[in-house]
Formats: C-alpha cells, structure tokens, sequence
C-alpha cells in the first residue's frame, strides 16, 4: 500500500502580514539579440560573473583566447539538461562570492531540456508520433522549464545573485490578429517557452545594431545605412520583444565594449524615475 505523505503545514497569515515594499532582490535579466551583437561580453562585465554555457555555445571561450575578454569562471559546456541543473545546485550550495549567474544562453537550455524530454517521454522518437505529435512535446517541456527558472529563483533569493539569460533571436512571421502579418524578431525557442521567460525576467532587453531603411512608397525592399552604433533597447516594438519595470529609457547606447554597455546600463538604472 502506497504511504500518502502528511500535507505541509499552511503558513498562518493575519493583515499584520501585509507588506508595502519590496524585498530588494536583484535583477533577472534576458538579453536578445542576434549573433555576433554583444551579448556575451554585456555578461562577462557584470559584477563578479559565473557563466554556465550550454553545448556549442562557446563564444564565451572564443573571445578570452582572442584576448577580447579577461578570464571569466565559467563551468565545462553543459551536455545535458541534467547538468545544467547540477551546475546550478552548485551555484546554489557551494561555497563562493559570485554576484551574477550567467546562463549563456537560454535557447540552449530549451534544447536540453527538449533532448530530455523526448528520451524520457518518448523513448527518443522525435516524429509525428513522438516528441512532435500535436506539438505535444514542446507542452511537456515547459514543466521542466519552470522547475528551471525557479531553481534560478532559489539562486536569486537564498544567494543574492542577478540573473542574466542570454538569447539568439531570429526573424519570425508575427500572426497579427488585427490586421496584415509582419516578420518581427524573437528569441530561437518555442513560442510558449519565450512567453514563459518573458514573463519571468524583470527586464528584456533587445540589442542591435541602429540601420535607418530608405524605401520608396509602395516597395517591399530598402536600402540600410548606418548600422554601427549598437543599441540596447528596453521596451517593446512591433519589430521585436523588450520590457523593463524599472522605468528605463526606452534606448540605451552598447558604446564600443561590453565593459562600457554594461557601465551605461548601469548608469541608465541609476537614473531610473
């Protein structure tokens, strides 16, 4: 006969458990942008950062042994999503004096995470009557998503460390409901993973390079200037995602570094209201 554990016991609440402030927790952070942008270095010169990056992701090594960036602590590639979750408990529990976590990148993560799923619900199969029938196994996923991001969460909370999740994007048709469909960019995951982090995270933020389109009246193509100021921008757009709740400037300046993007975001936070 199977053993029903106890229900924990319910925290007793009164009006006096009312509180009128925050907890002054740091700041959960997605950075997307496409290949190439800045990304990578805007993390390497966060406070104290430790990177966690996922299989095939190794921009992070690229840029150190081309001497574009100092040596930053980062753990081996991460094969699995088991081990992005070991990696984390570590984080969690070991001893240390990091002061950002950075998931390098997040679209990693979901991949991981699908490869997981499929082996242990499907048996590997990634066909019609596998993983992908009826897209059911992109809906399994976001469970193990979630377990994810809290796991995060625990590392904000119970370390005091800023989350910072790094994103691909790609240009995808957007279905508009109110009136003709239009490409946009959006992060390289599913779109109800995206929604999920999205909502999660404090602030998105979408880097890019700043190109003014010339165009005729009535022509498809136009010709692009510029492109070599980079800029991280902070609230939504048809074209792309971003969100803040810290009343950013809707554009921020990246500069020529990741050292000066991140001192300019940090500068923008301060001058915040």
């Amino acid at each position: 006969m199977a053993v029903i554990a106890p229900p924990k016991q319910i925290a007793k609440f009164s009006m006096a458990s009312l509180a009128t402030k925050g907890r002054g927790l740091p700041s959960r952070l997605i950075i997307h942008g496409t290949e190439g942008v800045g990304k990578t270095t805007i993390g390497a010169f966060a406070p104290k950062p430790v990177f966690v990056m996922t299989r095939g992701e190794t921009g992070l090594e690229t840029l150190m042994d081309a001497g574009q960036l100092p040596g930053i602590p980062h753990f081996p590639e991460a094969q699995s999503f088991q081990e992005v979750m070991a990696m984390l408990d570590a984080v969690l529990k070991d001893e240390h004096d990091y002061k950002t976590l950075v998931i390098d990148t997040m679209n990693g993560v979901e991949r991981l995470c699908h490869e997981m799923v499929c082996e242990r619900e499907y048996n590997g199969d990634w066909g019609k009557k596998g993983f992908t029938n009826f897209m059911c196994g992109f809906e399994v996923s976001l469970a193990d998503i979630e377990r994810f991001l809290m796991k995060l969460d625990a590392i904000r909370e119970q370390r005091k460390m800023s989350i910072i999740g790094l994103c691909h994007t790609l240009v995808k048709s957007f279905k508009n409901p109110e009136g003709p469909d239009y490409d946009r960019y959006q992060a390289k995951m599913h779109d109800k993973t995206w929604n999920i982090i999205k909502a999660w995270a404090d602030i998105v933020l979408f880097v890019n390079y700043d190109v003014t389109v010339d165009a005729d009246a009535g022509s498809k193509k136009g010709k692009g200037y510029g492109g070599a100021t980079r800029i991280m921008y902070t609230q939504r757009r048809a074209s792309f995602d971003a969100k803040n709740r810290h009343g950013l400037p809707e554009e921020i300046e990246m500069g020529n570094s990741g050292r000066e993007a991140w001192a300019n975001f940090v500068n923008a936070m301060k001058k915040k209201g």
